[in-house]
């Protein structure tokens, strides 16, 4: 499929940040550098642990925040990426918004149709 990107729009109470994340389809989560999150003032709520590609256990701070994207926003669940993580847009950002990215294009758009079982 190769490589996608998005503009995204993170909220936050001390305000707002457009940036472009890596699409990662097989995230489950949004990663998000933990000091842009903090700079927007979004709050650490619980800590979890991860497994890597490369097998390896890590524990990352993970909270809430509004992502919007193609006119749509909701609260989602962001991971606070450390030093040498990658920024990534994950699966379960994609389906609160309802998006989901067209593999011959690489663009993002709102899904036709949602799940409903």
């Amino acid at each position: 499929m190769g490589l996608t990107e998005a503009k995204v729009t993170i909220h936050g109470p001390k305000g707002q940040d457009v940036i472009t994340l890596l699409v990662d389809t097989g995230s489950l989560h949004s990663w998000i550098d933990e000091n842009s999150l903090a700079n927007l003032g979004v709050d650490a709520k619980y800590t979890m642990s991860f497994r890597t590609i490369a097998g390896s256990k890590v524990e990352r701070k993970v909270g809430h925040a509004d992502i919007e994207m193609i006119g749509i926003k909701l609260p989602c669940v962001v991971v606070f990426a450390q030093k040498g993580d990658v920024n990534v847009l994950g699966a379960t950002t994609l389906e609160n918004l309802g998006l989901e990215v067209d593999p011959t294009t690489k663009v993002i758009k709102r899904s036709e149709a949602l799940a409903a079982y």
